[in-house]
């Protein structure tokens, strides 16, 4: 009996090393989205540096020096015209092109659920939410009741509404999806960190008491988690 519980002990110990270990090698959607957000905004900041320089210079350059005085642009060959079309529209293209696929690779990165996300049910009510756990745990959390997520272990929140149109959004992980009634919509996270300043809140305007359908979500190492998640199966 002794060898089958030590067994069994070292194989959950593997499986769980494995799964964090995999964990690791899954997308960050939080991490590439803020990738992301750097990349356009260094973008757009060089282009409009680029952009304001010329435009400065070309007031200087080719500033009236008399009221009467009429501007003699040199003319241009059609070779020369469309070149000063082409050649800056073919740059703004290629940067534009580039900034949509990084886009997309973020998108897919957020839509593509992991095989082994463990799965929270979530239902929007005015004005909370109740999430319920694997084996059934329900917790109702609210502003002093945080939820718990293991860290290292890839989380899908399946989630619908039983009243009006709410949204389920978590800044920390850069996410946020709308809870409709009568369909079920879902947003994952990867926590590769323990944090305890995560917070779920309610972005749609869903009634009187809207900016009170919040709670605080902590990511916390796989020992703590089971014991919050048995303390919330005894209460329950």
């Amino acid at each position: 009996m002794m060898k089958f519980l030590s067994a069994m002990t070292g194989l959950v110990g593997t499986t769980l090393v494995s799964s964090q270990a995999f964990a690791k090698e899954l997308p960050v959607p939080n991490e590439s989205w803020e990738r992301l957000w750097d990349t356009v905004m260094l973008d757009i900041t060089v282009i409009g540096v680029i952009m304001a320089i010329a435009a400065v210079w070309m007031l200087f350059k080719f500033r009236a020096t008399s009221p009467d005085q009429v501007g003699t642009a040199k003319k241009l060959t059609t070779v020369q015209s469309i070149a000063f079309a082409l050649i800056p529209a073919s740059i703004f293209m290629a940067d534009d092109f580039y900034l949509a696929a990084n886009g997309w690779t973020v998108w897919n990165d957020y839509r593509r659920v992991p095989d082994n996300a463990m799965e929270v049910k979530v239902i929007g009510y005015q004005w909370y939410f109740e999430y319920e756990y694997p084996g059934g745990v329900l917790v109702e959390a609210d502003m002093e009741t945080p939820v718990m997520i293991p860290v290292g272990q890839p989380v899908v929140f399946r989630m619908t509404s039983e009243d009006v149109i709410h949204s389920f959004g978590i800044p920390k992980y850069r996410v946020k999806e709308d809870i409709m009634p009568g369909r079920k919509t879902y947003i994952w996270v990867n926590p590769v960190e323990a944090q305890t300043d995560g917070v779920v809140q309610c972005a749609e305007f869903c009634g009187e008491a809207h900016s009170q359908m919040s709670n605080p979500i902590h990511a916390v190492p796989q020992a703590e988690y089971n014991a919050w998640l048995a303390k919330m199966a005894a209460e329950g």
